[in-house]
């Protein structure tokens, strides 16, 4: 019997079958992958502790145009409102990395919620003593108890790191989503504080952000799901030891002091409305980041942000020097703030690569304080600028200030090995 030959047909039907069902299964699945920011919020559970972290962001741009306006308002002295704020800042540098230790060490509800707590009512207690005329040391006592204020900001970082721990892009997109968020909280916070304040009553500002953060947290606290597990700590000592983190720090320091000067020479020069330019521009810029895949060598994407963040800030100095128009301005702060949020977003992956298991909150809390720190000298730098040397002029602190953020990472700071 001659030997016949099956017909090809149907193992060739077979496979293109199950290749149409592969593509069938999957061309929906690359599709939904395509928006990066879509895919970050269906991780269960995301929205729910991301509505809560806003809520209890947002005051952190409330509290100290709040506090100036309410004080100044009653008392008359501006000079005592920015004394007060100050020392709030300073207490705050002083207790914020001790609290994260704490949230670190026995959990983000069992310490959020009770530091908060007591934050609140420092709050409520400077509203009261301003209201009633208290004794001027009673405003300073109130403020400072605002110290114990948690970093919302860095316990929502550290959510997104456990759900996707082992998952480089999907954390950098999570970075960029924060920093975005604190940039609108930025923007919107003084906004709302100023109005509340002027159409309602000067306490208004205080009252609303005391309760939005105290409503936030305890809702962001109930979360319990998404929260982290207490890790058990396998680094001796402040993460402050670790190599490479001391250069960060700095660099974050210098970042703060690039923020606080560009602020105070330009509500000198231009008044403060055209500050939120700067924040929209890295708003925008951040979630563009976020979107990008990012690159391996994370000291070197550091670098070339703070390089760039360097040759930016040069645009409102080249502005206000070559113009009287605001537009020009207006564009150069925009095109500057684009800088800033990729430059935070990097710098904010490289604390959390560096930060010892268990110590991510408290970690992440120092570089808020070396921003906040920041802040404080280069304000004060700025507005000596002002006064000293012309308005113009001061417009040279945020450009030098980058390029000391950009040497002190360029020695100092190592990239981490992989964990």
């Amino acid at each position: 019997m001659p030997y016949e030959r099956k017909p090809a047909t149907t193992p060739l039907l077979t496979v293109s079958g199950d290749l149409l069902v592969i593509a069938a299964r999957t061309a929906p699945a690359r599709r939904a992958s395509t928006n990066p920011y879509r895919r970050l919020l269906a991780t269960p559970g995301a929205r729910a502790f991301t509505a809560g972290n806003l809520i209890a962001r947002l005051p952190s741009g409330m509290f100290s145009v709040s506090a100036v306006i309410m004080i100044a308002g009653t008392r008359g002295s501006y000079a005592l409102a920015g004394a007060v704020t100050a020392t709030g800042l300073a207490a705050t540098a002083l207790v914020a990395p001790w609290t994260a230790r704490l949230v670190d060490r026995y959990g983000q509800a069992r310490v959020a919620v009770p530091a908060t707590a007591i934050a609140v009512l420092g709050s409520l207690a400077l509203l009261l003593c301003v209201h009633y005329d208290a004794p001027a040391w009673t405003l300073f006592a109130s403020y400072a108890a605002t110290a114990t204020t948690p970093n919302t900001g860095g316990m929502s970082r550290a959510r997104w790191a456990h759900l996707h721990r082992g998952d480089p892009a999907a954390l950098h997109t999570a970075n960029s989503f924060e920093q975005a968020a604190d940039e609108l909280c930025f923007m919107l916070g003084p906004a709302l504080a100023a109005l509340l304040c002027s159409v309602l009553f000067p306490e208004a500002g205080t009252l609303v952000a005391a309760t939005l953060l105290m409503t936030g947290v305890l809702l962001f606290a109930a979360q319990r799901a998404t929260e982290p597990p207490v890790a058990p700590r396998t680094h001796a000592g402040s993460p402050l030891r670790t190599r490479g983190m001391p250069a960060l720090l700095t660099a974050f320091l210098a970042t703060g002091a690039v923020f606080g000067s560009m602020e105070v020479v330009t509500i000198a020069h231009a008044g403060g409305a055209i500050l939120a330019l700067q924040a929209a521009g890295s708003c925008v810029a951040g979630l563009l980041y976020g979107s990008l895949r990012p690159a391996t060598d994370i000291r070197r994407r550091l670098l070339l942000c703070l390089a760039g963040m360097t040759a930016l800030m040069s645009l409102p100095l080249l502005a206000a020097a070559s113009t009287p128009s605001l537009l020009a301005l207006a564009a150069a702060l925009l095109l500057a703030g684009a800088a800033t949020a990729p430059t935070m977003v990097t710098g904010m992956t490289l604390v959390q690569r560096l930060t010892p298991q268990g110590q991510l909150n408290e970690g992440m809390t120092l570089a808020v304080t070396a921003l906040l720190g920041g802040i404080a000298a280069g304000s004060a730098t700025g507005g000596w600028l002002v006064e000293h040397t012309g308005q113009v002029t001061g417009y040279a602190a945020p450009v030098c200030a980058a390029a000391l953020a950009l040497t002190a990472a360029a020695a100092g700071v190592r990239a981490p090995r992989s964990r």
